[in-house]
């Protein structure tokens, strides 16, 4: 080998030495720290059982070809995209889930739309109150009331319930997104997210699919 290209060679090492003392920092993705401390599981059913918590669930399993073909009049159920058998039974064992697990439960708000309704009726929660503040809009209602809505479920997020109980809003990924933003983004039907309300604001603490409230209910008996 000549002397330029020992040279050239020489270079190309000490180039790639350099790069491999950054590798390490390079290949390992940055987390957010509000992701690392997201309570799931037993933890998060513990917290629950205490109390102080807001529940937000989007609705369990409907059938994907259906559409809410009159989204402006919520009372025409025909007219709505609605929960499948499986939908049904996943809001079913997850109420029993709860009752078994003693999770306490303060105030019931769902979207107008049916799905998020039944859902909570057959979880067995009681006094359940559907409100337009929690129900999608979408592009049938103007920007003001799609932003009024979603501050409204950023109030209701940020108002601790009744010491010893969690409250428990049910409502659409829409919702859900324009509220929490995009650490919500993959949240998917049935899928509970846990705030805590603090100062006047909430934080995400925690999150469950629908079906993993029955096995953990099970290694709680």
């Amino acid at each position: 080998m000549n002397l330029p290209i020992r040279r050239y060679a020489k270079r190309i090492a000490t180039i790639l030495l350099a790069l491999a003392a950054f590798v390490p920092f390079a290949i390992v993705p940055f987390a957010h720290a509000d992701e690392v401390a997201l309570m799931s599981g037993s933890q998060l059913v513990q917290e629950l059982q205490r109390g102080g918590y807001v529940v937000l669930i989007r609705h369990p399993a409907t059938d994907p070809t259906q559409a809410d073909t009159d989204p402006l009049h919520p009372e025409n159920i025909a007219a709505q995209r609605r929960l499948t058998d499986k939908g049904r039974a996943e809001a079913t064992a997850m109420g029993q889930a709860w009752r078994n697990l003693k999770i306490p439960v303060g105030s019931v708000a769902t979207s107008k739309f049916h799905r998020a309704v039944e859902a909570a009726q057959l979880a067995g929660f009681q006094h359940v109150e559907p409100s337009l503040d929690y129900t999608e809009g979408g592009l049938v209602v103007s920007t003001a009331e799609n932003q009024r809505r979603a501050a409204a479920l950023k109030k209701q997020l940020s108002t601790s319930p009744e010491p010893g109980r969690n409250n428990v809003i049910v409502s659409h990924r829409p919702n859900i997104l324009d509220a929490i933003g995009k650490d919500a983004f993959d949240v998917s039907e049935g899928e509970a997210l846990v705030v805590k309300p603090q100062d006047g604001s909430f934080k995400l603490v925690g999150r469950i699919k629908i079906d993993a409230w029955p096995e953990l209910a099970r290694t709680k008996t």
